[in-house]
């Protein structure tokens, strides 16, 4: 199967302006955000409308205002309208926007400002869902994955940089200027980045757009829900801005409370979080072979609820009060500290990458932009529902912050335990590919030849117990196994196969053999893909048994194609019949390379089981 690396899609320009202009949307909306508040936070109480802890939430409440006010006409927007040059629309509000702060920074004009901040997060609402929905209409469905972990990287990164940049032009000689000329500029790069994205035509022309904010976000709603899977992606993505937003926001009292740490500690403490994002987002890439794996979600889920309880239990006592960043920073008590905060950044990476993939590629065409509006609104739904939440336990119940972080680690661990139950094939199935890919040096070759849509029978010499496993695993799809009864209604695990839709056979029961034989053709009728071991057993000498008779009677009903796969070097395996008999004595190997290869597609009405088998033994040569 072809993999697409990341770094070739930073140099191509149908993905390139666009992850520009988005770095630079982020990168800008932290440096004015943080200026405004570093100025509000360092200004005599007269140059203030009123009292800077007002102003600071009040500043907070008006940035995510507008996301529930017009994400949904945003979403319509974004489906009505060419996205290209609705950014570029965007883009150019942007640089008005600006242009306006540099004023008021340079006037010191703090009223003029809170209002700049509403429109600035105006912008990003109008923003937010074409930004999303155009990434399918430039990349191919296995570029998703790669896409969308480089622009989680890219935004996290220019939240970061954004933040610690504001520090220093705040702190700079003639500071109101800088920060004035900063923004400006900052926004024409991203206009400039902008008019260089590639067309992306309108998905749905058709929709007629009248200024209803409440209508459109009902509809928006309603359109959300109407796919379940769609629906949970979108709440689980919400939940992780949840709890994003909790850490951050508590970031500098914890910081200064119980790791003694200043201003600067609050900025490495965020540089981690974010570092560990933008690390884990490249390494959901990575495990999931650069394709949608859900499997990987409860994983992720599951970091994110450890390393939350470690965090809060690897504080030391009696820290000294640190009076540097270095200080801080090189001191080993704290170390432990650092590593959770990094690798629960990177849990959540490799939590929210797939979800937003899977999303923009289950989503209608003519309804993505606005099912991202949706994702939009949750999103900020969950994060003022973070604030309540802090509110009520640090305030009303008198919660200690590291006691709120084992809280949501506790919740955390309950939407990890739904989502196990939710997704069980996924997990099982990416699980399987961690394990066999860790026992073996597993080669894949010419998988392309499998359909990415659309149903085909794969038929596969037998050799080991681990060949369903295999195939199971490095297959970008699900596949449905033809089981031997006895193995099928294993009672441990009956309810899982049911789950992955094992289709059951006995050759000795005519019944289940015609029962086994409606279930193929219904599946593969259904674009399915299913998968039968013609040897009916493993091999006792690795060389490709007789076929059995019974695959006939599929292919004289098969409509799809059939697509011959050879396992090449299993025999020998602890899990073959080697040695007499499966799993005898002690394995004695381990990292073998085995390669595993797929034939061209073959029309069923053109094979019997004879050809086949030679086609089979064929492609696995003399490689056993």
């Amino acid at each position: 199967m072809p993999t697409q690396e990341n770094g070739s899609l930073l140099r191509q320009k149908r993905f390139l302006p666009y992850f520009i202009t988005q770095f630079f949307g982020a990168f800008n909306d932290n440096v004015f955000k943080n200026v405004l508040l570093i100025f509000v936070a360092f200004s005599s109480t007269q140059a203030l409308p009123m009292s800077s802890n007002l102003f600071i939430n009040l500043a907070a409440g008006l940035f995510i205002l507008p996301f529930f006010l017009f994400s949904a006409s945003a979403g319509v927007l974004a489906d009505k309208y060419e996205k290209s040059n609705y950014i570029r629309k965007v883009k150019i509000f942007e640089i008005v926007i600006m242009t306006f702060g540099a004023i008021g920074f340079i006037t010191n004009s703090y009223g003029i400002l809170l209002i700049l901040l509403f429109l600035m997060g105006t912008q990003s609402a109008f923003f937010g869902p074409v930004k999303y929905a155009l990434l399918p209409q430039h990349l191919k469905a296995k570029e998703l994955v790669p896409g969308n972990a480089l622009v989680e990287t890219g935004t996290f990164l220019a939240i970061l940089i954004g933040t610690i940049g504001a520090g220093f032009i705040a702190s700079a000689e003639q500071a109101k200027w800088l920060a004035g000329i900063s923004v400006i500029l900052f926004a024409v790069l991203g206009y400039l980045a902008s008019r260089h994205i590639p067309i992306a035509p309108a998905s749905a022309p058709e929709l007629t757009f009248r200024w209803q904010p409440v209508k459109h976000t009902k509809t928006t709603l309603s359109i959300a829900k109407t796919d379940k899977v769609i629906f949970q992606s979108i709440m689980a993505i919400s939940w992780f801005w949840f709890l994003g937003a909790t850490y951050l926001t508590q970031f500098p009292n914890f910081t200064k409370v119980y790791l003694h740490g200043g201003e600067s500690a609050v900025s490495f403490l965020l540089a981690l979080f974010s570092i560990g994002i933008a690390v884990g987002s490249q390494l959901c890439d990575k495990l999931s072979g650069h394709r949608i794996e859900i499997g990987i979600v409860p994983i992720g889920s599951l970091g994110i609820t450890v390393f939350g309880f470690l965090i809060a239990y690897s504080i030391p006592h009696d820290l000294p009060q640190f009076s540097s960043l270095y200080s801080f920073i090189s001191y080993p008590g704290l170390w432990p500290v650092f590593a959770c905060l990094l690798l629960l950044g990177a849990s959540g990476g490799v939590f929210i990458v797939p979800l937003y993939a899977l999303i923009q590629h289950r989503s209608k065409v003519n309804q993505r932009a606005q099912i991202i509006a949706a994702l939009n609104i949750y999103n900020a739904l969950y994060m003022v529902g973070s604030a309540v939440l802090a509110i009520v336990a640090l305030s009303v119940l008198g919660l200690s912050i590291p006691a709120l972080f084992v809280l949501i680690a506790i919740i955390n661990f309950a939407i990890t335990i739904y989502l196990c139950f939710q997704v069980p094939v996924f997990l099982v199935r990416f699980v399987l590919w961690i394990l066999t890919h860790t026992i073996y040096k597993v080669k894949h070759k010419n998988f392309h030849h499998l359909p990415e849509n659309g149903g085909a029978l794969i038929v596969c010499n037998h050799v080991s117990y681990m060949d369903a496993l295999l195939l199971s695993a490095i297959c970008p799809r699900l596949i449905r196994f033809v089981m031997e009864e006895d193995y099928a209604q294993f009672k441990p695990l009956q309810r899982f196969y049911q789950r992955a839709g094992v289709i059951p056979i006995s050759a000795t029961n005519k019944s289940a053999i015609r029962a086994a034989l409606k279930s193929v053709e219904d599946a593969l009728n259904d674009g399915e893909l299913v998968c039968i071991f013609p040897e009916g057993k493993l091999t006792p000498d690795g060389e490709v048994q007789e076929f059995r008779r019974g695959v006939d009677l599929i292919l004289r009903n098969a409509t799809a194609p059939v697509i011959p796969i050879a396992l090449k070097g299993m025999w020998g395996s602890y899990f073959s019949r080697y040695k007499g008999r499966a799993c005898k004595g002690l394995p004695s190997r381990f990292r073998t390379k085995i390669e595993i290869e797929a034939a061209p597609p073959i029309e069923a009405a053109q094979v019997d089981t004879v050809s086949l088998r030679n086609v089979v033994s064929e492609l696995r040569g003399g490689w056993r």
